[in-house]
């Protein structure tokens, strides 16, 4: 039977106040007092997503059109800081004592990133197991010459979701110049559950909303997500909602203070006073991976309200006059509503009857709903079903397709979205290739590319020769964490584009560079003058951004020009690949790829700084779907869960988790506010009853051991302090990425192979 406690987020352990407020601020403050940041830094934050200002490097929501004084949050700002340090990772570093690569090993992400930008140009040199200095035409020259003997399959290009459009788009190019669609991205490890998901059943791979749904909409149904650490500027959104009288109905399974309450820190009466806002009127905790069945739950509520109001001759609660016109599957699918028990339906989910009931109450009373989800709601081995699901409860009322209604997925990182727009995929039939071959003059590689999945798999069992890795720290990054260190060991060359030193660093190939670039709030100096560039946000809006702050050393470059750089040395010269000319003038690039997609950036460098971005579009949000059928697809589930593995005693379901104090695999420090864990991470949050269920105490020091069914290898997780937390029963928690070692490659959406990050198959160990 499921749990039947109270929904609502009240008496809260580990919540020591409201998001945003001035803890906000202190915790901006503690960033600035640890990085040293210069003073002119504050000039980089007052500049922030703003027209002709710095696009945030931090995570992609949008930039509206009205900007306030002050348009960054918390993460953006800690983002900023941690760029601008005055640390400076020099050549002197790795030649101190102590500083070997065996030796760094045994350094936290912290402490690595605390030392600063890096400055020069560094080769690995294995006698003295240490990066040496090496000059900018040597590297590339090395760089391309031992790329030109790999076999061409045997390469991959990866890309953190940083870079901007003409980076990535010129990125791209090289690669298939090269002769390969070896181009794996971040996404895949976050948001290719939507790419895939979403395409499926609505024809598209992004989002339906913009800024102007946000204020049009009278409900958020929230799944899986964490404003308050993730994405605080829409903290402000979810704020103005609730300020007009609407309604957020949040599904989570760990309760995160930036869907409870919210107090605006440009609000001086706010701050004052400590008023805050109340963000979820209803706050439930289901299990990991029930979310299948929770909406599952909701949509029969939807239709048996329906079947009433027709039996009554009452305004029909379904729009059936959009179901007929937009949608496929329907009559299947409400027959599988009217025949799901309920029983299996709280089992599966968590969550009882009545909860779910008043949940979908409050879906039947709104107009207008947006469905909002993060990556707790992808990283499932059937993510793309809980997406599914998602989009048949939208679908119902015809909340797609209409001011103030659509879909919105959160993405993370700045550009991740964007690279994909312009060419960084490994499926070849997502790339107008014909294009490329006429603006060209050679024929690209039509064979689809290595996933991340693939890659690593690939590292692992030795078949992959050669990395370039623009932006990331792949290796503390993927799953199977100590698996792909030996792999990526084992390479013949391993490129990293980089601003500071990480983890995936310490592992290096047979040859190793780290390449050192600007950072996006830095003047790019080229021959044209300081240089533009542009990304891409949640909402499929293009924006520009120009640096204006001293690069960290005269020794960095553009990681355009460092690709452009590579590109030379590898490949043949074409009076059609104009690497210099490109470089020169990132203008000529940005026409490149309004030729290449026409559609989406015409008119490009004109309207590249309009306030707030502006938009490439979107078929779905215009009801035009580009499915097989070309109608949205209502979908029956095959199961109630989104998990791929049994409940079975002594087995939990592990969700990987973010800090306040981290972005991606960057640790900015060890204060995770919002759940009250201080000075480390090695923890594992656990349900009080699970505790004592299985012998142990609140603060036993424990190992967490991979139950996986599908492989003998051992993975496991030892030093971690259990803290009780108000989870639900059979569900636990700890970091990201420190989690990742227990993560198996295999263990990904069958669809999209995203990692099941948030419900890994994990046994608890005392010791």
């Amino acid at each position: 039977m499921a749990d039947d406690s109270a929904h609502k987020p009240k008496d809260l352990p580990h919540s020591p106040g409201p998001a945003g407020g001035w803890g906000s601020m202190k915790g901006i403050a503690s960033i600035y007092g640890e990085t040293w940041a210069s003073p002119g830094a504050l000039d980089s934050l007052r500049r922030l997503n703003k027209p002709k200002g710095v696009m945030c490097m931090s995570c992609a929501w949008p930039k509206p059109a009205n900007y306030s004084a002050f348009e960054f949050c918390e993460n953006g700002a800690k983002a900023t800081l941690w760029e601008l340090t005055k640390d400076r990772c020099t050549p002197e570093f790795f030649a101190a004592d102590g500083h070997t690569l065996a030796e760094l090993r045994e350094w936290s992400d912290h402490e690595l990133e605390k030392s600063g930008r890096l400055t020069h140009p560094m080769k690995y040199d294995a006698a003295s197991d240490r990066y040496v200095p090496v000059d900018w035409d040597t590297a590339f020259a090395e760089i391309g010459s031992t790329l030109r003997d790999l076999p061409r399959e045997d390469v991959v290009f990866y890309a953190s979701g940083h870079a901007g459009l003409e980076a990535s788009y010129l990125y791209a190019l090289l690669a298939r110049a090269y002769g390969n669609n070896n181009l794996p991205q971040s996404s895949n490890m976050c948001h290719e559950t939507t790419s895939v998901g979403l395409t499926k059943v609505i024809g598209s791979p992004v989002g339906t909303v913009t800024f102007e749904d946000l204020a049009e909409t009278e409900c958020y149904f929230y799944f899986g997500q964490n404003p308050g650490t993730n994405s605080p500027r829409f903290l402000h959104n979810l704020k103005d909602l609730k300020d007009r009288g609407g309604k957020i109905v949040t599904f989570n399974p760990v309760i995160e203070q930036g869907l409870v309450s919210f107090v605006d820190p440009q609000n001086p009466l706010e701050m004052m006073t400590g008023k805050e806002t109340i963000i979820s009127d209803q706050y439930h905790q289901l299990k990991a991976g029930g979310d299948v069945a929770a909406i599952l739950g909701l949509c029969k509520v939807v239709v048996e309200a329906d079947d009433a109001a027709q039996a009554e001759d009452r305004r029909a609660v379904i729009d059936h006059e959009f179901i007929q016109q937009h949608t496929t599957g329907f009559e299947e699918f409400i027959a599988y509503c009217r025949d799901a028990q309920w029983s299996e339906i709280e089992n599966a989910s968590g969550l009882t009857e009545s909860s779910l009931r008043e949940a979908a109450q409050v879906y039947i009373e709104s107009e207008k709903t947006i469905g909002v989800y993060g990556m707790g709601f992808t990283q499932h081995e059937h993510g793309a079903l809980n997406i599914a699901m998602m989009v048949n409860l939208l679908l119902l009322k015809g909340n797609i397709g209409r001011p103030g209604t659509g879909c919105c997925p959160v993405r993370g990182h700045s550009n991740v979205q964007g690279q994909r727009t312009v060419g960084i995929a490994e499926k070849a039939h997502l790339v107008p290739m014909d294009k490329l071959k006429q603006l060209f003059d050679f024929d690209p590689p039509t064979k689809d590319g290595m996933h991340i999945v693939d890659a690593v798999q690939g590292l692992i069992e030795g078949k992959v020769r050669g990395f370039i890795s623009l932006g990331g720290n792949l290796v503390r990054a993927v799953p199977d964490q100590k698996r792909m260190e030996e792999g990526w060991a084992n390479q013949d060359l391993v490129v990293m584009v980089s601003t500071k030193l990480n983890r995936s660093h310490l592992y290096p190939g047979k040859t190793a560079y780290i390449l050192p670039c600007l950072g996006r709030s830095e003047v790019d100096e080229q021959a044209t003058g300081n240089q533009a560039v542009t990304s891409e946000d949640s909402f499929s809006m293009i924006n520009g951004s120009v640096g204006h702050r001293p690069p960290a050393s005269e020794h960095l470059k553009s990681e355009l020009a460092i690709v452009t750089g590579i590109a030379k040395a590898a490949l043949d010269p074409s009076p059609k690949l104009k690497w210099d000319e490109w470089t020169a003038d990132y203008s000529l690039v940005r026409d490149l790829i309004e030729y290449t997609y026409p559609d989406d950036f015409h008119d490009f460098n004109q309207r590249m700084f309009q306030a707030g971005g502006f938009w490439r579009g979107n078929p779905a949000r215009e009801r035009v779907w580009k499915t097989d059928s070309g109608k949205a697809v209502i979908t029956t589930p095959p199961q109630l869960t989104s998990l791929g593995f049994e409940d079975k005693p002594g087995r939990y379901r592990l969700m990987t988790l973010r800090s306040n104090d981290q972005f991606n695999t960057t640790v900015y420090g060890y204060s995770d506010r919002f759940r009250g864990i201080e000075g480390t991470r090695d923890v594992v949050l656990m349900n009080p009853d699970d505790i004592a269920e299985a012998g142990l105490s609140d603060g036993d020091m424990v190992t967490l051991v991979t139950d996986y069914d599908r492989d003998d290898v051992e993975r496991q997780l030892s030093g971690l302090k259990l803290v009780a937390y108000k989870l639900p029963r059979g569900t636990i928690a700890g970091y990201y990425p420190e989690c990742n070692v227990l993560v198996p490659i295999s263990h990904h959406d069958e669809i999209s192979k995203t990692p099941a990050s948030k419900s890994i198959p994990v046994k608890v160990v005392a010791g």
